[in-house]
């Protein structure tokens, strides 16, 4: 008997949103000016979904008043780069955007309000390290200089749970190529905010702030590897990491740090925020894989959100064919946690 085995990137026709309805939507959204949304990284210990999925989506706040204008808010929506598409319907925003893992404002899933206490203009980003020259950029002015595109990219939290999202922003390979790293730079060391008077989670001593991410400079380098800075057409909402996150979809999700204001290259690997809170259940790698189970539930299935539906989960969640040779010479690591 024959059977048909489709391509990673291909559904069923029926469950495709039609393309005209996709894209019409999206110029309503970015018309009418609405808050974009927002994605979580990592929940330590947290519910596998069950209760700590909402009953009821609220709109998100709007945004403080202290804010200075978005400069770059007129570019949306980015141009999609059709080098990067999904087997998946896009996650609904409504969804997306109340549905949150930001451990600065809580340790629960409904922050998207909380977070609109953080101020994102002026905002900017020092780069220092191993380079040329340490610089300080704004983020309009970073925005402004990069080659900017959309990516549909799944996104796999750790807890199990998936969505599909509409990332706009710019690949981190063209960062780095700004920030000319020198041959000394093997790492790539990145840091959130640190303001304890509006994100209250900070306030919690036994948590080592700031947020802390890294990975190898090879891994910067990858195609994959994306600069967040908007979603769903429209600038990233502060809930999910505004006004710049990191997007490493063959990665688990809190891999994907937060509002940064600092890219550091280094000669030493940096240790990751939840790897320093307990490196047995986050390591520094955390590539998705089915056959490594957390050391408190399964990998093997997640659960994608909006649909009912849970779903096998896939090796590098899907970019394998992107991904594995970075690790082809890792020996001794434990690079699915």
């Amino acid at each position: 008997m024959f059977y048909k085995r489709r391509r990673r990137w291909e559904i069923d026709e029926a469950r495709a949103t039609p393309e005209e309805v996709f894209w019409n939507r999206r110029k309503v959204l970015a018309a009418a000016g609405l808050g974009a949304a927002g994605i979580g990284s990592i929940g330590l210990g947290a519910r596998l979904l069950g209760d700590s999925m909402p009953t009821e989506i609220a709109p998100p706040a709007l945004a403080a008043a202290d804010d200075e204008p978005d400069l770059t808010a007129q570019y949306y929506p980015f141009e999609p780069n059709d080098r990067f598409v999904l087997d998946r319907e896009v996650t609904d925003e409504a969804l997306a955007s109340t549905y949150n893992n930001f451990y600065e404002f809580g340790s629960h899933k409904r922050i998207s309000r909380a977070a609109q206490a953080l101020q994102i203009r002026p905002w900017d980003i020092k780069v220092d390290g191993e380079v040329e020259r340490s610089f300080t950029i704004g983020i309009d002015d970073l925005v402004k200089r990069m080659p900017r595109e959309e990516r549909l990219y799944r996104h796999r939290c750790v807890e199990a749970w998936s969505m599909a999202v509409p990332w706009s922003g710019f690949a981190l390979r063209a960062f780095v190529e700004l920030a000319r790293p020198l041959s000394s730079a093997k790492y790539v060391r990145m840091e959130t905010f640190l303001d304890t008077k509006v994100a209250s989670g900070q306030l919690q001593f036994w948590y080592p702030w700031p947020y802390v991410e890294g990975l190898t400079i090879e891994e910067a380098t990858n195609d994959l590897a994306f600069m967040v800075t908007g979603v769903y057409g429209k600038p990233l909402a502060k809930q999910f990491g505004a006004p710049l996150r990191l997007a490493l979809p063959w990665k688990y999700g809190f891999k994907s740090i937060k509002s940064i204001v600092r890219i550091s290259f280094t000669k030493e690997r940096p240790v990751s925020f939840w790897e320093e809170i307990q490196p047995a259940e986050y390591g520094f790698w955390a590539n998705v894989n089915p056959e490594v189970s957390h050391p408190r539930w399964s990998q093997a299935t997640e659960q994608v959100l909006g649909t009912g539906e849970r779903v096998p989960t896939l090796l590098f969640n899907g970019y394998a064919e992107e991904v594995a040779h970075l690790y082809a010479n890792v020996e001794g690591e434990q690079l699915y946690r």
